[in-house]
């Protein structure tokens, strides 16, 4: 079933009760999953590829405090259905190693609507999880998609692009709104 991705943010001004469950951190999943928590693994699929504008999701952001992240391994074609060898779900995800010289791009999040923040990470991670069939498995990611994996991870962790120190970019029509936010 399909979930609402919650904002920090929105028309009126900060989301205090959507902003409460992004950051907070999020609870590991005991394997073999339990029937609620395979629901709540199908629920962020489903958000997941019914969005054309989401690379990855974190189950927090559908409201779902567990470690669960989905994202794109492959870029998208356009107009065509993404399809279960598109993407991938890891389960309580922890990176074991990161390597390489950290890279600064302009991130932007679902959760974070309308900006894009500088944030600095590693070009090359190796992973630790489990997979929807409770499978343990060990990846290594590297650049854009490293750079995805970090991000739903930090999601996990109650952390978002907004907690970095880097410059911060949103459309200048929208300006004193932003300012009361990050002023606030």
């Amino acid at each position: 079933m399909e979930k609402r991705v919650l904002t920090l943010w929105n028309n009126t001004g900060v989301d205090e009760d959507d902003a409460s469950v992004l950051r907070k951190k999020s609870k590991e999943l005991a394997v073999p999953f339990t029937k609620k928590e395979r629901e709540e693994i199908n629920a962020l699929i489903d958000s997941f590829i019914n969005r054309d504008d989401a690379v990855g999701l974190a189950a927090p952001q559908i409201g779902i405090s567990k470690r669960i992240i989905i994202f794109r391994n492959k870029d998208r074609e356009e107009g065509k259905k993404i399809t279960p060898s598109d993407y991938e779900v890891l389960i309580n995800p922890r990176i074991t190693q990161a390597r390489g010289e950290k890279v600064t791009m302009a991130e932007g999040c679902l959760s974070c609507p309308e900006i894009q923040v500088e944030v600095s990470r590693s070009p090359e991670i190796k992973v630790r999880a489990f997979t929807p069939e409770g499978e343990k498995i060990s990846k290594r990611y590297m650049d854009f998609i490293a750079r995805v994996v970090q991000h739903e991870i930090d999601h996990l962790d109650g952390k978002l692009i907004v907690d970095y120190e880097g410059n911060l970019y949103y459309p200048t029509e929208k300006q004193a709104f932003f300012e009361k936010i990050f002023k606030g």
